[in-house]
C-alpha cells in the first residue's frame, strides 16, 4: 500500500519548533497548507503522532486565517462606514498589523 503524496508534501513540525519564530504565512499560503494537511489526514496512512501534529498545525493555520479575515472585514467596514447623517466616516487605518 503506497503512501499518497500531496503536491506539496508537508512535514509535521516537531513539538518544540511548532511555535518557532517563523513568520505567519499569508492567507493564501495558509489555505494552501491547510488543503495539503487535509489531503494527508484524509489519506489515513500517517502514524497517530504525525496525524496529531498535522492536525495541530491545521488548527493554528485555521485560526491565523480567521484572524486575517476578521482584520480584512474590519478594514472594509471602516472604509464603507457612514455616520447618522449619511456622510462617510473617515478614519486612519492601522496598517501596523
Amino acid at each position: 500500500m503506497a503512501a499518497r503524496k500531496s503536491k506539496t508534501p508537508l512535514e509535521a513540525p516537531a513539538a518544540d519548533d511548532a511555535g518557532a519564530d517563523a513568520p505567519a504565512p499569508s492567507f493564501e499560503q495558509a489555505i494552501e497548507q491547510l488543503a495539503g494537511i487535509v489531503e494527508q489526514l484524509e489519506g489515513g496512512e500517517l502514524p497517530l503522532e504525525q496525524s496529531l501534529a498535522l492536525f495541530e498545525r491545521g488548527i493554528l493555520l485555521a485560526r491565523s486565517s480567521q484572524a486575517q479575515l476578521d482584520r480584512a472585514e474590519k478594514r472594509v467596514e471602516q472604509l464603507l462606514g457612514f455616520d447618522a447623517s449619511g456622510k462617510p466616516i473617515v478614519e486612519e487605518l492601522d496598517t501596523s498589523e
